[in-house]
């Protein structure tokens, strides 16, 4: 008898009794399951959208653009006057590839109405360096949109940093930072099961955790820069890149 094999096997069984357990479990949930287009972090970005609209021959910016889901929104400022899509990785729909905490490496300053990025911040390893990048970028009275994840399973491996609830933006989007935070929303709820016999986690599954977060902020001045500063570089802390995924 093998028994390398036989627990190899086990482990297969046990994997595919899981899969099919998961499965009933997403069932069982269908008549609690609301329609995605009228949750608050979609009618964010749908706010957005609007605020942008509102404004004549805007200058917008894209972080995070590459096309590696088939999704693209540039059609959605369709009467925009310069639309620059950013990325740390060149591809299909980019047209600066740049680190996000240098911003203003690559791009002119002030000169953005619109900046928005979508599930980038939990890939940054200095999202507040980020944001006094968006900063120098943008013209003061523009509109900057962020949406990431207050729960999500990791990946995008090694570089996946970070969770941010709704108060997160507070630290984010303030006087100091040179932003006024107009919404923050969560949406996308989900439900948690603990998979080991922890006691805090046995009711874990009473409560609901979301898994998307969306904040809108308008610039309201240049960011305190005799108190904000950080000149340490990712090249510094880590000798690993962003996972580039055709």
């Amino acid at each position: 008898m093998d028994l390398a094999a036989d627990q190899t096997a086990l482990q297969r069984y046990k994997l595919k009794l899981s899969l099919r357990y998961y499965q009933l479990i997403n069932f069982l949930h269908l008549p609690f399951v609301n329609k995605g287009e009228h949750d608050p972090y979609h009618q964010t970005f749908g706010r957005f959208i609007e605020l942008g609209k509102a404004l004549d021959a805007p200058t917008v910016l894209e972080i995070g653009c590459r096309n590696v889901t088939g999704i693209t929104r540039r059609d959605l400022f369709p009467h925009h006057k310069e639309y620059v899509g950013l990325d740390v990785h060149p591809g299909p729909g980019v047209d600066v590839v740049g680190d996000s905490h240098q911003l203003s490496t690559y791009l002119p300053e002030n000169n953005f109405d619109l900046v928005y990025t979508m599930s980038v911040f939990e890939h940054l390893m200095f999202p507040w360096k980020a944001v006094l990048e968006i900063n120098k970028v943008m013209k003061t009275g523009g509109y900057a949109f962020v949406s990431t994840h207050p729960a999500w399973p990791a990946h995008q491996l090694p570089w996946d940093f970070w969770r941010f609830m709704s108060g997160s933006f507070q630290a984010l989007f303030n006087d100091y930072t040179g932003f006024e935070l107009i919404t923050v929303n969560e949406g996308l709820p989900c439900k948690a099961y603990s998979l080991v016999d922890d006691g805090p986690t046995k009711s874990i599954t009473a409560g609901v955790m979301n898994l998307g977060v969306a904040a809108i902020a308008r610039k309201t001045s240049e960011y305190r820069s005799d108190l904000l500063k950080w000149d340490i570089d990712v090249a510094d802390v880590t000798d690993s890149t962003y996972p580039r995924r055709e």
